[in-house]
């Protein structure tokens, strides 16, 4: 049973995917629900096994749950399922799986873009040539480039990791901070390792994929984005959360970093903050993650987890929920 905005549904599932979901399932592709607890959900709910969750869906809790007694595995076809799962479910002993790998790859594809464009600054040069006309000087253009350039990646999440896979062709110098990562793991994934504070000071530019947990809140406080070099650029497609925002204003609003925002906070900013104008910031509306045809990519990964389910086999991409305290 789908239960998730039905605006999602198509995209999530186009009809190669949702022939793959028939085969091994009986499901009723008219029935999407938003709420378990509609009275009008209730026989399909009694009868379901398998969830498939996505976003628009509400906190699975014990209510929900008493409604779905036979259930026994949710696939979410999205990221992060901390706010979708209660204790009820976890307690019920509900194997759940998370299709947030299949998210990862657009998350690093925008990254390494900016990345790479960073290096070059072509987003300053953009905004010096629609007022000059005029092509950059030898002087101008002496600091660029991305031979040798340090990439500081906070945070060997599934879009770190993948971030750094997809850094390896290029002649990047690639630092790795995760609390959870020892050397000779960074080193396997093409990364030094190194304390946040030493990658903050060696980095030109500093990409964050930590996770929104407690321990990671405002970790780039005045003081630490204070390390980062002059003219360095900080690139966050994780949660806006991970950083001081009053804190980065000032130093983007004096020049001294450039910016790659996809997320921040609050998210939208307010109306008047300066980081819509400013030729140094450039901000997107949070579309690193899946977004169109993307999203079939989400509604494949669940696709394989169902047939895992109907062949009794391991979920591939299961939740654990020990792993919450440290996870997005």
């Amino acid at each position: 049973m789908f239960a998730m905005d039905p605006v999602h549904l198509p995209l999530l599932f186009p009809p190669p995917l949702m022939d793959r979901l028939r085969q091994v399932a009986e499901i009723d592709t008219a029935l999407v629900v938003r709420d378990p607890t509609d009275p009008a959900a209730a026989p399909a709910l009694a009868r379901a096994e398998v969830l498939v969750t996505g976003w628009g869906c509400p906190r699975l809790d014990a209510d929900a749950l008493a409604a779905a007694p036979k259930l026994r595995t949710v696939l979410h076809a999205a990221g992060s399922v901390r706010s979708l799962i209660g204790d009820a479910l976890w307690d019920g002993g509900i194997t759940v799986s998370s299709a947030v790998t299949g998210n990862a790859l657009p998350v690093a594809e925008y990254t390494l873009a900016m990345i790479l464009l960073a290096g070059k600054d072509a987003l300053a040069h953009r905004e010096r040539f629609r007022d000059t006309h005029a092509h950059p000087t030898p002087a101008e253009t002496a600091a660029i480039g991305n031979l040798g350039r340090r990439v500081g990646v906070i945070g060997a999440s599934r879009v770190g990791r993948r971030l750094l896979e997809l850094l390896r062709p290029f002649d990047f110098s690639v630092s790795l901070y995760d609390p959870y990562v020892d050397a000779a793991e960074a080193a396997a994934l093409g990364a030094e390792r190194l304390p946040l504070e030493e990658l903050l000071r060696r980095s030109d530019i500093v990409s964050l994929h930590a996770p929104d947990i407690p321990e990671t809140h405002r970790m780039l406080d005045r003081a630490r984005l204070a390390l980062i070099r002059d003219g360095g650029v900080l690139i966050n497609t994780s949660r806006g959360a991970l950083v001081d925002t009053r804190a980065l204003t000032d130093e983007l609003v004096a020049g001294r970093l450039s910016a790659v925002l996809d997320v921040t906070d609050p998210e939208p900013l307010p109306a008047g903050s300066p980081l819509y104008t400013l030729p140094n910031v450039f901000l997107t509306p949070h579309i690193a993650g899946s977004l169109g045809n993307e999203l079939a990519r989400l509604g494949r990964v669940v696709a394989e987890e169902l047939e895992r389910v109907a062949a009794g086999l391991p979920l591939a991409h299961e939740v654990l929920h020990a792993d919450l305290a440290r996870v997005a």
